[in-house]
């Protein structure tokens, strides 16, 4: 081993060049690579991404209005004329309680879905239905045809 056979360790040294270190470097000279004038050209020159030299901003621009309450519950809405569908096709078997598990297991809703029972068309005999909520009608028709609605807690 001698002089003529060393050199640096592999990660020591960078591949890239280092710019404004004189025109000798390769990327020195008077713009050293920032192209010539403009703000951006300038040292110093951070420029925030949404800025639009000066134009009235996009989030500015568009206009808004309305309001999103991020605490609303969603419901999934279920009719009684569904229910009632669903129990003379034999999805749902009309003895047993209703509950939003055994609506997901006949592909009404989701799992996760919170259902409400709406009111439009009529309640089957004797049914006793759970589930996150009931509209008023339907909670009427329900109790009419001798079945219980049941209010479900949250999960």
């Amino acid at each position: 081993m001698d002089l003529s056979n060393l050199k640096p360790v592999k990660g020591a040294t960078r591949k890239r060049k280092r710019i404004a270190r004189g025109t000798g470097s390769g990327k020195g000279g008077h713009s050293s690579t920032k192209g010539t004038k403009g703000q951006k050209s300038r040292a110093g020159a951070r420029i925030p991404a949404w800025f639009e030299g000066g134009q009235m901003p996009l989030q500015r621009r568009v206009p808004k209005f309305g309001f999103r309450n991020r605490f609303r519950v969603e419901y999934r809405p279920v009719n009684l004329s569904w229910i009632a569908r669903l129990v003379e096709e034999g999805r749902i078997d009309g003895a047993a309680e209703v509950t939003p598990e055994v609506l997901a297991a006949a592909g009404v809703a989701r799992k996760a879905d919170r259902i409400k029972i709406l009111g439009d068309g009529e309640a089957p005999k004797g049914l006793s239905v759970s589930a996150h909520a009931f509209s008023a009608s339907a909670k009427q028709k329900i109790e009419a045809a001798g079945g219980a609605a049941t209010v479900l807690g949250y999960r």
